[in-house]
């Protein structure tokens, strides 16, 4: 009975002696970790704003800021864990080999966040820009490290992987600062060729937004079944792209008919061959 009685009064004098070690240690990590956390708030928003200031591209400031947040974060926890005894290096160890079954478990996000780590260093949109990617169209609205969100426009919202994404074909409708609206107009073959391109040459120039120096096309392209088909091409700036696109289609319209032009629609002849009754009776 002695012999309990002092293993236990051993086992307590050694919690309390391990108790008073430690605890001063624990509660000093404690007040670590949550002073550092928002030492590292404080930070990564100083960071941001400047990142946002000094580099072109906002969504590659916000990206930088991240990665410089989870690194700071790291050397935190590590620093928490020598605190209390654990072992850095051993702790270490543990993080890599962690860090190598969730790379190999996640491939395809690692994929993805290297494709947004490709998007943001080559830069082939930026946030704003329409694109015309992976059989999608839309206006790019946010940029991750995993996903680049689009909107269509009927509102609708697009995600698309970045690993896809940065190795298949882009389309940036709006990286230049000019774009061509093309239509295909056509007229009747008795109609006068010269008087039609001259009708629609003339509304090009008579429209502000058509830019006359980028190598406007008025000319026939295809001798159709029931018409003459012109290609109209007018350069404009891109912000006024979509206006032209929907405001000039009704224009040459009335363009053409108001220079007594026929634009014709399909047309096929079509012979009945009638037959007496005697003839249908007969093999």
């Amino acid at each position: 009975m002695d012999s309990v009685e002092t293993q236990l009064q051993t086992f307590y004098d050694k919690a309390i002696t391990l108790g008073t070690e430690y605890s001063t240690q624990f509660i000093l990590a404690i007040v670590l970790l949550v002073v550092g956390l928002w030492v590292i708030g404080k930070l990564s928003n100083g960071v941001r704003r400047s990142a946002v200031k000094g580099l072109p591209d906002e969504t590659l400031a916000k990206f930088l800021t991240n990665i410089f947040e989870v690194v700071l974060k790291l050397l935190l926890v590590i620093s928490v864990a020598s605190m209390i005894g654990i072992q850095t290096t051993s702790f270490i160890a543990i993080l890599g080999a962690a860090g190598l079954a969730v790379g190999l478990a996640f491939q395809g996000s690692l994929s993805n966040f290297a494709g947004a780590v490709m998007i943001l260093i080559f830069r082939p949109f930026k946030v704003g820009d329409y694109l015309g990617a992976q059989g999608l169209e839309g206006v790019v609205t946010d940029i991750g490290i995993f996903v680049t969100t689009f909107m269509t426009f009927d509102k609708r919202i697009i995600i698309v992987p970045n690993g896809p994404l940065a190795n298949g074909n882009i389309i940036n409708y709006t990286a230049s600062d000019v774009r061509a609206v093309e239509i295909s107009i056509g007229i009747s073959y008795s109609d006068d060729i010269a008087k039609d391109k001259a009708a629609m040459e003339a509304l090009l120039k008579a429209d502000s937004r058509v830019l006359q120096d980028e190598g406007n096309v008025v000319a026939v392209v295809d001798l159709g079944t029931s018409s003459v088909d012109f290609l109209v091409r007018a350069f404009a700036k891109t912000d006024d792209y979509w206006d032209l696109f929907f405001d000039i289609r009704p224009a040459l319209k009335a363009a053409v008919e108001d220079a007594g032009l026929t634009i014709p629609f399909p047309q096929r002849d079509i012979h009945m061959i009638q037959e007496s009754a005697q003839d249908l009776g007969n093999p």
